[in-house]
């Protein structure tokens, strides 16, 4: 077997269509776009090149065929924040081997050490955790878009090699012909007329005033996750940017409270039921097909990607107002029949308690690993977010 790293288009073309050969009889398995994965390995698109670097390779077998493919990369933003610097290591597909497993991962781990690291997370994103994160380990069905799917015995070959459970990711699943449960509505409804209080969809036209409050909710609100960079404006931009395409103004949400922007929440079609019919493709084939199934409405999910309350109006109950907010705007439709709340990390209580009050359900399980290269400093799990986070913020009431 021989690791070839990927720099001319013909690598590049074998290290996308690896897929076809891990999943080519697997009904559940939706091909990303490539163009969206080769996006992320593009400076010129992914804005995380400028403070870090990633690089990928292919794994041959004797005859010359493809049989794995992994990626590895530097945030220099979060990579020196841990008790030892950490990367990254991800996009990673391999035929039920574990020599070239093992193999794909060391590859991943040579480089990692040659630049200055001490420990590698994986399988993650060289961007924003709300895409491609986390190795799948229950709830193996039709991936919403942006979430990592996998066969499961890649399990096996990530704990055996070494990696441990750094934290886990719940995704929960909402029927959407069930009502709320009436003592959450109630909240809901009395927190979405309380005065002073305002809470309004996203407006495309208005995309500048929406990203500004965005980056200002989700800087002021992630500030005591572990590790916690801020997002600055090219990354908020190049997020809208990726969604553009699919994005339904009426379920984005934001909540204000004495004109403060103080809330949001994200929900996006789940475009990954039309995708998954353009094998990756762009081309004018593969537009048509798009147009086709959105305008036969082939879409009938929803995904909620992220949601934020900054810490001064925590228990406030604003998230309840958002949630119901877009319900309505949901049902208006009358189409969309399920929401995937995806995902929420054991080390965020709050949230986990919010999916459960809705009624959701349990629909997934991934698991971010984190593998030490030595045994000189001690595995610690992800901190666990203090369940109230209000009093720590300075002036806060």
């Amino acid at each position: 077997m021989q690791i070839l790293e990927v720099k001319s288009e013909k690598e590049k073309a074998l290290f996308l269509d690896m897929v076809d050969l891990i999943y080519k009889d697997d009904k559940h398995y939706v091909r990303p776009l490539d163009i969206e994965i080769e996006n992320i390995f593009n400076p010129k698109t992914n804005s995380f090149h400028s403070h870090g670097k990633a690089i990928r390779w292919i794994l041959q077998d004797e005859k010359g065929k493809t049989i794995g493919r992994v990626a590895a990369f530097i945030d220099e933003k979060k990579a020196f924040t841990f008790d030892q610097p950490t990367g990254g290591m991800g996009f990673f597909e391999c035929i039920n081997n574990k020599e070239a497993s093992n193999l794909l991962i060391d590859t991943c781990r040579n480089w990692l050490v040659e630049n200055g690291m001490e420990a590698m997370d994986g399988p993650i994103n060289f961007g924003e955790n709300d895409n491609f994160w986390g190795l799948l380990i229950y709830g193996f069905t039709h991936p919403a878009v942006g979430m990592n799917y996998n066969p499961p015995y890649y399990q096996e070959f990530f704990e055996s090699y070494g990696f441990n459970t750094y934290f886990e990711q719940v995704s929960n699943h909402l029927d959407l012909s069930k009502p709320l449960p009436e003592r959450f509505s109630k909240i809901a409804e009395w927190v979405a007329k309380k005065d002073g209080y305002r809470f309004e969809h996203f407006k495309l036209k208005e995309l500048e005033k929406y990203s500004k409050d965005f980056q200002n909710i989700y800087n002021n609100a992630w500030q005591f996750h572990e590790n916690f960079s801020p997002m600055d404006d090219i990354t908020v931009q190049e997020s809208l940017a990726k969604m553009k395409d699919f994005l339904d103004e009426r379920f984005i949400w934001f909540g204000y409270v004495n004109n403060d922007p103080a809330a949001f929440m994200v929900c996006i079609p789940d475009v990954n039921q039309i995708i998954k019919h353009m094998h990756g493709k762009t081309n004018l084939w593969a537009k048509l097909i798009f147009a086709y199934h959105r305008w036969k409405g082939s879409i009938n999910r929803l995904r909620v990607v992220i949601m934020g309350v900054k810490p001064a109006y925590q228990k406030l109950g604003l998230e309840s107002a958002l949630i119901i907010s877009a319900q309505k705007e949901v049902q208006k439709t009358n189409h969309y029949k399920e929401v995937e709340l995806s995902w929420v990390g054991d080390f965020n209580p709050k949230m986990r308690a919010l999916h459960e009050s809705t009624g959701a359900t349990l629909g997934k399980k991934h698991i971010t690993y984190r593998c030490l290269f030595t045994d000189t400093k001690e595995f610690k799990r992800s901190t666990i977010i203090a369940r109230d986070t209000k009093d720590r913020v300075a002036g806060s009431w």
